[in-house]
C-alpha cells in the first residue's frame, strides 16, 4: 500500500517502537528516511542509525539511546498543509533544547544550520 506521507509514517514508527520500549525500529529505505536518522544522530538524539539488505529489502535501522527519556517526534508540515520558513523566519525551538528539521536546496539542516547558512526551506519536523 502505497504512503502519502512517508515521512510522518517514520517519524511514528520510531515514537510506537519507544512507547513499546524497543532498543530499535526498522522501516523501509528512503534518501529521505536515511537523512533524517543520520543526521538526528549526528545530534545525539539517536546511539546508532545504519542501512542494512540490497535492493527493494534495504531497510533503515534506528537504535535509541536508553539513557534518555523517549524522543518527542512532532511532524510540522504535511502533504495538505506544507510549511516553509524563510532564513530569516526560523527560529531556536524550545530555547534550542531541540531542534527542528529543514529540508533545504542544500539537504536536510537544523534549525540553527539553516539559520548560520542563511537557507530557508520545508520544516519537516520537531525534535526534542
Amino acid at each position: 500500500m502505497p504512503l502519502s506521507d512517508p515521512i510522518a509514517d517514520f517519524l511514528t514508527r520510531m515514537r510506537n517502537a519507544q512507547h513499546g520500549r524497543r532498543h530499535e525500529c526498522r522501516v523501509q529505505w528512503s534518501k529521505i528516511k536515511q537523512a533524517l536518522a543520520e543526521l538526528l544522530k549526528k545530534h545525539d538524539f539517536l546511539k546508532e542509525a545504519s542501512v542494512e539488505g540490497e535492493g527493494i529489502e534495504r531497510e533503515v535501522v534506528v537504535t535509541f539511546r536508553t539513557d534518555r527519556a523517549p524522543l518527542t517526534l512532532d511532524r510540522v508540515s504535511t502533504p495538505g498543509a506544507r510549511r516553509y520558513a524563510g532564513a530569516d523566519d526560523i527560529r531556536a525551538i524550545l530555547h534550542g533544547n531541540s531542534i527542528a528539521v529543514i529540508s533545504t536546496s542544500a539537504g536536510l539542516l537544523t534549525d540553527k544550520d539553516a539559520r548560520k547558512r542563511k537557507i530557508g526551506g520545508e520544516v519537516l519536523c520537531t525534535v526534542s
